[in-house]
């Protein structure tokens, strides 16, 4: 099959080469999944400067990518629950970096698998899984409900978006961080925007007097404002920020979920919940994809179509 690999660390694209490579081998409770989307998420290019080496393993050559969204071609023993030809969606992270989505084929533990809503198109689909998970279970240790006002950072991104939106709909209002130019998507989602930068805090207080509820950090580096905003007994957590664990924060490290990701493919046949794809790129335009990650400023998700 041809996929993207890369055979040792880098800051840079420069060890990225696309080829061929063989088959994965399809293990019990297992399916191949014949990829029509992959999500590209800066976890990916992280994890190729070994920013993750002291806590996951590296098999070199590795295929990054753990999104992915495909028909089902090829099922491992034991695998009642799927059948060839079924549309799928994953969170696809493996206990090993090495054989990840940016690739034509990739198999993937049944669990982690959930079936694709049809009111998503497939780069929809391949950006939900990694993102929507880490939405969800950020405001479930959040505890989010009605009444809550909810501080998101980060609120146009890929995870901040979606986070907006199950938060709007489990009854919370929502106070949206962005750009001035992503004001009115985060309108469009049910969000409060605020434009970051300096006085962030003074703006959050104008719009909340007495404080926000919760605050769900999905930018990095907002732990000041963070605690400059919270209500007395106020929660908060982040998917970067490891200082907020001093303060009472909850750090948030999304795990594989098929039942979770099932659940939020409910919410968007139900119209609660669509995914924003700022672009998509074939294999060959992998570089460009990972550098756009790079910048931090894309709205929604960037998508690979091989």
């Amino acid at each position: 099959m041809r996929a993207v690999t890369y055979d040792s660390f880098a800051t840079d694209n420069s060890r990225l080469t696309i080829g061929e490579v063989p088959d994965p081998k399809v293990g019990p409770g297992q399916v191949l999944i014949e990829v029509r989307a992959a999500g590209v998420n800066p976890v990916d290019w992280k994890i190729m400067t070994g920013g993750l080496d002291p806590m996951i393993d590296t098999v070199f050559p590795v295929i990054p990518g753990w999104d992915v969204a495909g028909v089902v071609t090829s099922l491992g023993p034991d695998v009642p629950e799927f059948a060839i030809g079924d549309e799928v969606m994953a969170y696809a992270r493996k206990d090993v970096v090495q054989a990840g989505s940016y690739a034509q084929y990739i198999a993937v533990a049944a669990p982690a698998v959930a079936r694709k809503p049809a009111a998503l198109d497939w780069p929809q689909a391949g950006g939900l899984p990694l993102a929507g998970l880490t939405a969800r279970r950020t405001l479930d240790r959040l505890e989010i409900g009605p009444g809550d006002v909810l501080l998101v950072h980060g609120a146009s991104g890929g995870v901040g978006s979606l986070g907006v939106q199950i938060a709007v709909d489990r009854g919370a209002r929502v106070l949206g961080t962005a750009s001035p130019g992503n004001h009115d998507f985060l309108r469009g989602l049910g969000a409060e925007p605020i434009a970051y930068g300096d006085g962030l805090a003074d703006r959050v207080r104008e719009l909340a007097p007495d404080g926000v509820q919760a605050v769900a950090d999905f930018a990095g580096g907002q732990l000041e404002t963070t605690l400059a905003v919270l209500a007395p007994k106020g929660r908060h957590a982040s998917i970067l920020d490891p200082a907020v664990l001093e303060h009472g924060g909850h750090l948030i490290w999304v795990r594989p979920d098929g039942a979770g990701l099932a659940e939020l493919a409910a919410l968007v046949e139900r119209g609660a919940l669509t995914v924003e794809v700022a672009a998509t790129h074939p294999l060959d335009e992998v570089g460009a994809a990972l550098d756009a990650s790079r910048t931090g400023h894309t709205r929604g998700k960037i998508v690979l179509v091989p």
